[in-house]
């Protein structure tokens, strides 16, 4: 089956070539310049993938990214944001609004064909394993089913992609469900940042580790009693993270 991406960059040259990369690799793409005309494309064309500039006329690529989200056509299909080169607050708050993943203009074609495949085969092989239930991954059906994971309060169920914590839904971005996931499975053990972006974003190399970071901070923010003083997701000075729960 052709993937389809749906590619939103003003800059037409930066925009004909991403497209004629993606191309060439065998995806199929929808181009839009603008906020606008991405959102009508994400609805009509329904992608497998969305890479999204930030600084768009009319409507932002952060508002794309938001509204995209809060429709089900669109709520959990992978979104790769472009930033400039050096603009860390446009990235931090891309992650914010959702996006999965975030490249720093200029960027290669072999930087980029590894991202979309990566984000690609995690949508299709969530790494719970779980199947989401998508239509058009039928191959997900045969997979066995994931036993539900429990650590004090926090239960997470794998199947249905539902976390739970001291009685309350916890709802979670797909990224962050499956950091979570990751983080429990491996309880007490420490992980490197480079080890949790090539387990849960599929990484073949080092990314930047700042992806970690937030999705961290998110998970804090939402599960921890005091997210400024951490107990279930605990920071190992100069390693990384751990999951004590």
């Amino acid at each position: 089956m052709v993937r389809k991406i749906l590619v939103v960059d003003d800059e037409a040259v930066l925009l004909d070539t991403i497209s004629y990369n993606l191309e060439q690799a065998g995806y199929q793409v929808t181009k839009a310049a603008d906020g606008l005309s991405a959102l009508d494309a994400a609805r009509t064309e329904t992608p497998d993938l969305v890479i999204l500039d930030i600084m768009l006329p009319g409507i932002d690529g952060l508002e794309v990214c938001r509204q995209l989200r809060r429709e089900r056509l669109t709520a959990v299909v992978p979104i790769i944001m472009l930033t400039a080169k050096g603009d860390e607050i446009d990235k931090v708050v891309g992650l914010e609004v959702g996006a999965d993943d975030y490249m720093t203009k200029p960027f290669g074609r072999r930087e980029l064909l590894a991202r979309v495949r990566a984000l690609l085969r995690r949508a299709d092989y969530p790494i719970t394993n779980s199947g989401n239930q998508d239509t058009t991954n039928n191959r997900q059906e045969s997979l066995p089913r994931r036993k539900d994971l429990h650590s004090g309060d926090l239960s997470i169920d794998q199947a249905g992609r539902r976390v739970t914590n001291r009685g309350q839904n916890i709802e979670l971005q797909p990224k962050q469900f499956d950091l979570l996931t990751y983080l429990v499975r491996n309880r007490g053990t420490v992980l490197t940042r480079d080890q949790l972006l090539h387990h849960v974003w599929g990484y073949d190399y080092a990314g930047d580790t700042r992806t970690v970071d937030v999705h961290i901070r998110w998970l804090r923010e939402k599960l921890e009693e005091e997210a400024a003083n951490p107990k279930l997701i605990q920071t190992v000075r100069g390693v990384g993270y751990v999951f004590r729960g």
